[in-house]
């Protein structure tokens, strides 16, 4: 075994990943790696050609890397434990009201848990992956931190995970823009990697239409929920809706109602059957409570109240917020409105570029003045 060790690295086929993994090889890492598959295309229903982490050519990709290093290369199918937690909670998600998030789920509760079970089984001491973050120890604790380059940092989806299983992770690219991971993989002869298209769609929705998928996934769902009613705010009916699960938080596009003014969906009322929609202020709300909370930099509970940038959706630049932990949840008012807090979306509070934690959002209400 290597004087540095023996370390697993999740490989999607992508550039990411690939170099995280020739980059740990070239440090000296006995690397193996490995390729999950998460998610049959075929079961799908979608007519999108395959492509992405989970498809054959991604999987070729993968072990075409760790057989041009010479390392060995796994396929690891956890197609039935995904699809058992991570594709049933994004349905009942949508059927309860709420609108999920299944890539920060399926790392918190699947993915690291197959990589360590894998990584035990193989004697590794540690598993990587390519996503855009930084690790460090503090206090005992194990430190998630933003990566690097701003417009990659992937810490948001990262905040679920256990100390247990971050002792054990390494994040490779944190300290690297996407233009130097580019460079490397230019340098080093991985054309193809630099010119592959990245996906960003949810896996499992290779379309991008969760509203076919739910369709498809739940027959009847249509016919049961279609006809409810689009309600302003004061109770107003403005017209018919396609289904309550069909409609987000922050929605403006697609509701077939005009009013002479911007319309948004500000509520999803799931037991009345009905949408609320209102103006771009109606959507504002500077107060939400947050549950399920998994604490990242300082152990649970939070014994103070400490000021944040919080962010309430992946894309989000975040805004200025006190926290508070009360039992197991967490209440976080805002210095100043914020747009679109859905519930069901994750919460991340962030300390600096430091992640204190986070949670899944429950709730959102206005401050009483």
């Amino acid at each position: 075994m290597s004087k540095h060790g023996r370390v697993l690295v999740a490989m999607s086929g992508g550039i990411d990943s690939s170099v995280a993994a020739v980059m740990l090889h070239e440090q000296g890492y006995e690397v193996i790696g490995m390729t999950m598959k998460t998610w049959d295309y075929a079961s799908s229903g979608s007519s999108k050609k395959e492509t992405g982490c989970c498809s054959l050519d991604s999987i070729n990709d993968a072990r075409n890397i760790a057989v041009s290093l010479g390392f060995p290369h796994y396929i690891l199918d956890i197609r039935e434990e995904f699809g058992d937690y991570v594709i049933n909670h994004f349905t009942d998600e949508y059927i309860a009201g709420r609108t999920p998030n299944p890539c920060v789920l399926c790392n918190t509760h699947i993915k690291w848990d197959a990589l360590l079970r894998r990584a035990d089984k193989l004697d590794c001491q540690f598993i990587a992956t390519g996503h855009y973050a930084n690790i460090r120890q503090e206090n005992g604790r194990q430190v998630i931190s933003k990566g690097i380059d701003e417009n990659k940092d992937q810490s948001y989806a990262l905040w679920g995970i256990s100390q247990q299983s971050l002792s054990r992770t390494m994040y490779p690219l944190g300290h690297l823009r996407k233009t130097e991971i580019k460079n490397f993989a230019k340098e080093r002869g991985f054309v193809d990697l630099v010119n592959k298209s990245e996906s960003y769609e949810i896996c499992f929705v290779p379309d991008n239409d969760y509203r076919g998928f739910l369709k498809r996934r739940v027959p009847g769902l249509e016919e049961e929920v279609k006809g409810g009613e689009f309600v302003l705010t004061d109770g107003t009916v403005v017209g018919k809706h396609e289904g309550y699960p069909f409609y987000t938080i922050g929605q403006r596009k697609g509701l077939g109602i005009a009013m002479g003014y911007p319309i948004f969906v500000t509520e999803i009322q799931k037991e009345k059957n009905r949408v609320v929609l209102g103006k771009l202020d109606e959507l504002s709300k500077d107060a939400m409570w947050v549950h399920k909370l998994n604490m990242v930099k300082y152990a649970d509970p939070l014994t103070k109240t400490y000021e944040t940038i919080t962010k309430v959706r992946y894309n989000d630049d975040g805004a200025l917020a006190t926290i508070t932990q009360v039992g197991d949840g967490m209440k976080v008012l805002f210095n100043e409105g914020v747009f679109a807090i859905a519930p069901g979306q994750a919460a991340v509070f962030y300390e600096g570029n430091d992640v204190i934690g986070g949670g899944w959002i429950q709730s959102s209400f206005k401050q009483e003045k």
